[in-house]
């Protein structure tokens, strides 16, 4: 059977293959892991759907998978070798064959390889290349006899099909590239992996929405000294280290639910908004090879300090790169903490298709009015990100009153239903 690479859902459309856990010719258990995937989300281990042999294995290491293209071959039982002019059945050849005339090489017997096989191929008009691939070709109206392959035995791989134009040799030289390294010496990172994968989502939500950023500051001075009482007895009796981050959460909930369209989704095929009555909230964790956004769900019905201790789990399994692909799904609201890394204000970009972002800064003394007289406060600076096109800049500060407040007075916040 051909194992193809599965929809993981959220928007994940390919992959890197990372690791091949297997190699050809050996015995697989069912649910046995054969390959790590790694996708924007996290490095995920791909499991056997069924128990065989590896017959073949289509892709190299650290290349790009499509969710749909065919990862390997799996014989469900592995059969005794079979003559060389034996015809392969439909259902266990792992290759499709274009129509060749009698006495071309089959699938089954020896195949000649490297420039023997470029050689036969005009003489039989046979092409070694699996469904997926031929697929792509007719998708981009490219004739596949026509692309060398360069993948075992002249395969025709995927990335043949697509570094292929029939117009190639007609072109002329190629505009000259800038020289980056006019002045010096310069450093080439492939952009691959997580970075890859957020750079295209973070261009597909500036492209699919009309994102507008808002910015405040709240009084925290209370907040500050709340957390300095409760910290020690959360970590004595709880086990758990007690940050701001909690306290935000549960300030942004009770605002959430005052003001349900920013808990949103546009649905644009039915035009229809999506107010979401369930509060999963997504916090940013940056990791070695990129920001990663763990969802707490149902953060509503969590204390200060469940949330924290399960804010501590996703970032450590976040930046250790197996967390579960569950704990990042499902997002309603998103929470990115700059202000750790001593970031006052920004201008963050709504994790699509969320219609919503907060951004929270460092918290620093200032001198404020306060009970009609300057003294030095606490102060959070806050940037508020919004899709323009589910709500309007009044509802958006409205939002953030309410969020003000409940930070200014986090009672409040706690005592919320």
């Amino acid at each position: 059977m051909e194992f193809e690479f599965p929809d993981l859902g959220e928007g994940v459309t390919e992959g890197e293959l990372r690791k091949w856990l297997v190699k050809v010719g050996d015995v697989v258990k069912k649910d046995q892991s054969i390959a790590e995937m790694e996708t924007d989300k996290a490095i995920v281990e791909m499991p056997s759907p069924v128990a065989g042999r590896i017959a073949e294995l289509l892709h190299e290491e650290g290349g790009t998978v499509r969710v749909g293209e065919v990862l390997a071959v799996i014989e469900e039982e592995p059969s005794e070798e079979r003559p060389k002019e034996e015809a392969p059945s439909e259902e266990k050849a792992p290759l499709e064959e274009m129509p060749a005339e009698e006495g071309s090489v089959s699938v089954v017997g020896e195949l000649p390889v490297g420039e023997e096989l470029a050689a036969a191929r005009p003489a039989t008009d046979k092409v070694l290349a699996t469904p997926a691939v031929r697929r792509l070709a007719r998708e981009m109206k490219i004739d596949i006899t026509k692309i060398k392959g360069t993948g075992p035995d002249g395969r025709v791989t995927e990335d043949d099909v697509r570094s292929f134009s029939p117009v190639k040799e007609e072109r002329v030289a190629p505009a000259m590239q800038p020289k980056f390294d006019l002045y010096g010496w310069v450093d080439r990172v492939p952009l691959k992996g997580i970075r890859r994968s957020t750079a295209r989502h973070m261009i597909e939500a500036q492209t699919a929405s009309a994102q507008v950023t808002v910015m405040d500051v709240a009084d925290v001075t209370d907040l500050v000294a709340l957390r300095e009482r409760v910290k020690e007895y959360a970590m004595r009796e709880k086990g758990v280290k007690l940050t701001y981050l909690p306290f935000v959460i549960k300030a942004v909930v009770a605002a959430l639910k005052r003001h349900p369209y920013l808990n949103a989704e546009l649905n644009e095929e039915t035009q229809e908004i999506l107010l979401k009555k369930y509060y999963n909230i997504g916090v940013a964790v940056a990791t070695d090879d990129g920001l990663m956004v763990p969802v707490i769900k149902a953060a509503d019905a969590k204390d200060v300090y469940a949330l924290a201790k399960e804010m501590a789990e996703l970032s450590e399994q976040a930046r250790s790169r197996r967390i579960d692909l569950g704990d990042l799904r499902g997002g309603t609201f998103t929470i990115t903490n700059y202000g750790v890394f001593g970031g006052t204000f920004a201008t963050p970009i709504a994790n699509h298709p969320e219609v919503a972002i907060l951004g929270t800064g460092r918290i620093s003394d200032r001198p404020m009015v306060h009970d009609g007289e300057i003294a030095i406060r606490k102060v959070m600076h806050l940037s508020l990100t919004f899709d323009h096109r589910v709500l309007d800049g009044a509802e958006a500060a409205k939002f953030l009153n309410d969020l003000i407040r409940f930070l200014e007075d986090p009672a409040l916040a706690l005592m919320e239903p």
